[in-house]
């Protein structure tokens, strides 16, 4: 039996490289048929807000990267309600790909893993 992997993304989209990075180190994983979840905590929710613009930043949009997940095995991508609440997002402002984790939900996500990332 192969070993879970979650990948947790933590930083804002477009500063640095650590929310890409996270990014490719799931779709990696994925490759190797690891079985591997995604999950976006803290400034990570972010990464999919609906509406990004980094074109004028001279960054690439990783919505597409987002979009491409399911085609390397990851089905979904799993969202922190408390990180949500936090910024004052709503859940309709980001892409339909995702489920999101309210309350103790995020401690039992993690716990179905074997090995746990973070980005």
């Amino acid at each position: 039996m192969s070993q879970t992997l979650c990948i947790i993304s933590t930083q804002a989209p477009y500063r640095g490289q650590f929310a890409k990075e996270a990014l490719d180190a799931a779709l990696v994983s994925a490759t190797y048929d690891i079985p591997t979840s995604l999950l976006l905590m803290g400034d990570g929710v972010y990464q999919i807000l609906d509406g990004q613009s980094p074109e004028q930043l001279g960054r690439k949009n990783l919505s597409s990267m987002f979009q491409s997940l399911e085609l390397y095995g990851i089905e979904t991508v799993y969202v922190d309600g408390e990180s949500l609440e936090e910024r004052n997002l709503d859940p309709e402002q980001l892409l339909p790909l995702y489920t999101l984790l309210e309350g103790d939900a995020v401690a039992s996500f993690l716990a179905q893993h074997d090995k746990v990332l973070s980005f």
